[in-house]
């Protein structure tokens, strides 16, 4: 096991002294406020949701009660498990803090692999012909390979590197939302949506 896992990711859910929160208790507090309550929209390919979580989401992560009971603790525990740690965003926040929580957000949004597969294919259009570092596929899987491209690529661009791989990121996930919307019409309902609450503006 090497350095990053020896690391335990629930050490970065502590409360700190004082009653302060963590930067991840700030940002799950605010996807949830992004995601709201419980909604049932027949236009929603992935059935009745709350607080973002889907019905088979919920189902896999051993709630099978009523949606519209599922509580905020349990929304949490889904979110910090199958968002964060098992996707290894909490391993590129140990790089890029501000890149992890869009992939984040990105994973709640578009399925983690998905996310995942935007930095790989940001990482390998950076490395200048491979010459960086090597390119990895693009399997929407984070390991060796990817971590070891990040870090390279921060070694090489600095902390100024996460808000160009933010912007390739940005953009891939905004291309995808037309392209949901060019395959099936019924979802440019939720593009102004998605649009203003997910895309992140980079200056």
């Amino acid at each position: 096991m090497g350095w990053i896992g020896a690391l335990l990711a629930p050490r970065a859910y502590t409360p700190r002294p004082g009653g302060a929160v963590s930067a991840v208790d700030d940002m799950l507090d605010a996807l949830l406020k992004r995601e709201g309550g419980y909604v049932n929209s027949p236009y929603d390919k992935g059935g009745p949701t709350n607080f973002g979580i889907t019905q088979q989401t919920a189902k896999a992560f051993g709630y099978t009660g009523d949606m519209r009971l599922l509580t905020r603790d349990k929304a949490l525990e889904i979110y910090r498990q199958q968002y964060w740690i098992d996707p290894k965003f909490y391993d590129v926040s140990l790089r890029y803090q501000r890149l992890a929580e869009k992939l984040f957000d990105c994973g709640v949004n578009m399925g983690p692999k998905v996310a995942t597969r935007f930095l790989q294919r940001a990482l390998n259009g950076l490395n200048r012909g491979a010459s960086g570092y090597p390119d990895m596929i693009e399997d929407g899987q984070i390991g060796h390979l990817t971590l070891s491209a990040l870090d390279a690529y921060k070694q090489q661009r600095g902390d100024a590197g996460e808000q160009v791989l933010l912007k390739l990121v940005n953009g891939q996930q905004a291309v995808r939302y037309l392209e949901i919307c060019e395959r099936d019409h019924n979802q440019e309902q939720f593009l102004y949506g998605w649009a203003a609450n997910r895309l992140e503006l980079v200056h």
